[in-house]
């Protein structure tokens, strides 16, 4: 199958705000960070919550200024140099005066919402119209301006949020070479897993989830098509929410598909993340698809937050999912147990959706809307006429192939620019078949069947060894039923695998986030698994 099996290998409060810093003798491995352990943990804003950072505001301790100016001095630290993490593919020049002006507000008794002066990142494939650029980690797109904010960051700069800066990716989302290494990006190099350096970050929302993971920010925003934010969240020990599909606006986002992709908050907790979820959630004019969540978004979802979220709840296990890793298997053991203490009933959804019966009609529909949809969001674009679509993109790479394909190619891409338009019978026969085996016969059939709340599976393995020749090394995944359905999922911190962390997801039908949130926050308060990240050089298993 092309892309290397594309099922699994497309990935694409407290009263206190100074916290205790975590050491790390309290992960599973021996090997020492490259830096000294207190210059790299002894941070005031360590593991800081939304809702500890609005009180130091509200108190006067911190303002929205002083606490950009450490997350900015954060990644000059650990991000630009120390242990280099390259997550942060640039910086906000306009971050203090954004934050001097919502201080004034907060003077002034002005206070936008939950958000207001907190430092978010974004994901370098969402529009800010600004001084940054926006690229999607390619060179082609350096210095050509969008047309507009996206609406993920309009609605920010309307809750008062900090835009801090523009997160590292895999270029173009992962969509462009069958052996890409997950958050390499010719702008912005390779970035690391902050638990082990050598280690992969995974999905091309990495920046967002690095980012968030080694306290570099606040929250960020991810986007995925397939596992883009719930690998990069398992993987680097944080919670990510992927929305149902038309949940939150996509205009002004690159991107590959119109079916499958959708932006979501990526946080240290699932509060955190129900809080920016809430913030983003509205009828987007430039997106039709928004129109049919209304009456069905949530402007606030910390109502959902209920520590005794899983009493009572029925949920299944996709066993389908599981049998990857022994270690994985027997955390999830663990996950379950915890549930069943907590209330839950869990029984077994042997087969979600059958081995191989998918195919290829995935890949099939994100290839021909990779190309009618990239066409269109480039027409956009200002700057010239040179690069208006994908064909121009992939002459670009060609002459500039020193640059944007010393590691790997474009055969993604080329496969894309083969491909009709829209009305090819191929292309609707491969939509309406992961539709139907994902929706009808798959999540929508198993919650019906056997009375589920929710569906549990393993987002995914520990990471692997980053490699550049031969690209990334996935394991297994769950992301992949809800990715092709349009439906919500979260994933939220299981524990460790040799020091690796490694979460477990929770997904369910259309716009039903309200009941996973419930669930998934039920399931960290009672199990508590994130540890933060411990910069190590390399896994010492001796």
């Amino acid at each position: 199958m092309h892309r290397r099996n594309f099922l699994t290998r497309s990935l694409l409060g407290s009263t206190t705000l100074l916290l205790p810093a975590l050491s790390a003798c309290q992960l599973e491995t021996s090997s020492a960070p490259p830096n000294d352990a207190n210059e790299l943990t002894s941070f005031p804003l360590e593991e800081a919550t939304i809702q500890e950072l609005q009180q130091g505001m509200e108190s006067g301790a911190y303002t929205a200024r002083s606490i950009t100016e450490l997350y900015l001095d954060r990644i000059k630290t650990i991000d630009q140099s120390g242990p280099t993490l390259r997550s942060v593919i640039e910086v906000n020049p306009d971050a203090l005066t954004i934050a001097d002006q919502l201080d004034e507000e907060r003077q002034q008794g002005q206070l936008r919402g939950p958000l207001h002066g907190i430092p978010v990142m974004l994901k370098d494939n969402i529009d800010t119209d600004d001084e940054m650029e926006t690229t999607a980690g390619s060179l082609a797109l350096v210095g050509m301006p969008v047309a507009q904010d996206a609406w993920v960051t309009q609605r920010l700069r309307e809750v008062g949020a900090v835009i801090l800066g523009k997160t590292n990716l895999s270029e173009w989302a992962n969509f462009r070479s069958e052996r890409s290494s997950s958050g390499w990006s010719g702008r912005g190099g390779q970035t690391k897993n902050p638990y082990v350096l050598d280690r992969n970050p995974c999905g091309s929302s990495a920046g967002s989830g690095v980012a968030v993971s080694a306290n570099l920010c606040a929250v960020a925003i991810g986007t995925e098509t397939n596992g883009s934010i719930v690998c990069p969240a398992t993987t680097n020990g944080i919670v990510g929410i992927k929305p149902t599909v038309g949940l939150v606006g996509r205009s002004g986002i690159i991107p590959i598909s119109h079916t499958q992709d959708t932006a979501g908050p990526m946080a240290r907790t699932v509060t955190d993340a129900a809080i920016v979820l809430g913030t983003l959630v509205g009828t987007d004019p430039r997106d039709a698809v928004t129109k049919q969540s209304a009456g069905k978004a949530k402007q606030d979802y910390t109502q959902f937050l209920r520590n005794d979220g899983l009493r009572g709840a029925r949920l299944g296990v996709s066993r389908q999912h599981l049998g990857f890793h022994e270690t994985v298997d027997e955390l999830m053991e663990a996950a379950l147990d915890a549930m069943r203490e907590q209330g839950a009933e869990v029984v077994d959804v042997d087969e979600l959706i059958p081995d191989g019966a998918v195919g290829d009609a995935e890949y099939e529909v994100l290839l021909y809307e990779f190309k009618e949809d990239l066409n269109r969001y480039l027409a956009t674009r200002g700057g010239g006429d040179s690069l208006r679509t994908l064909s121009d993109l992939i002459t670009y790479n060609k002459e500039h192939a020193a640059e944007e394909m010393p590691y790997f190619r474009q055969e993604i891409m080329l496969q894309a620019e083969a491909k009709g338009g829209l009305d090819q019978p191929d292309y609707r026969e491969a939509l309406d078949k992961i539709l139907r085996l994902s929706r009808d016969e798959g999540i929508d059939k198993a919650l019906r069947e056997q009375q589920l709340d929710a569906i549990l599976a393993p987002t995914g393995g520990p990471a692997w060894p980053t490699d550049l020749v031969t690209g990334d090394h996935f394991l297994g995944g769950s992301s992949s039923p809800a990715a092709m359905a349009g439906y919500p999922s979260i994933t939220v911190p299981m524990g460790f695998v040799h020091g690796l962390p490694v979460g477990i997801s929770f997904f369910a039908g259309a716009y039903r986030e309200p009941t996973l949130i419930k669930l998934a926050y039920a399931y960290e308060q009672a199990t508590q698994h994130r540890k933060v990240p411990g910069f190590l050089a390399t896994l010492d298993l001796g």
